[in-house]
């Protein structure tokens, strides 16, 4: 095992879930709080950190990390070596991975995808099936909304 969970030091955050510390067992470090095992792969060199929330069925992975005051939830996931941080939040379906980051007061929301060396900060939003890939960078106050396989509002064929 990488890390526990310490039962007795625990937070129930804004949506009414209690979240657990998370201890690192190689160098008994304090790490940032899961609701549960299914949030945090035991493998690779994955981290939650700082003040850092990951619930629902939101999933870091491979040597992610999330940390400061950042928020995953809902079916998100992050992985690879993908960084997300600050007071960012990623939640809904969206996915960060590859060398990508989010940070700042970011948010990645519905199916939006953010991978590559692309970054996402500042006040930024995506929502939707956004895209953001490559050496792409989304800040300020920037908006990327999205939706794929869709023609004129209909499925395309």
């Amino acid at each position: 095992m990488k890390y526990e969970l310490i039962k007795d030091d625990f937070i129930i955050n804004d949506f009414g879930v209690k979240l657990f510390r998370v201890r690192y067992l190689a160098n008994n470090e304090l790490g940032g709080y899961i609701e549960s095992e299914k949030n945090l792969c035991q493998n690779g060199d994955c981290r939650v950190l700082g003040s850092a929330q990951v619930s629902g069925n939101a999933w870091v992975l491979g040597d992610a990390r999330v940390f400061g005051s950042a928020w995953v939830f809902g079916d998100a996931q992050v992985f690879c070596d993908a960084r997300v941080f600050g007071s960012a939040r990623v939640s809904g379906k969206a996915q960060v991975y590859d060398n990508a980051q989010v940070f700042d007061d970011a948010r990645v929301l519905g199916n939006s995808q953010v991978y590559g060396n692309a970054q996402v900060f500042g006040d930024a939003w995506m929502d939707g099936d956004a895209r953001v890939f490559d050496d792409a960078r989304v800040f300020g106050d920037a908006r990327v909304f999205g939706t794929l396989g869709k023609k004129n509002g209909k499925d395309k064929k």
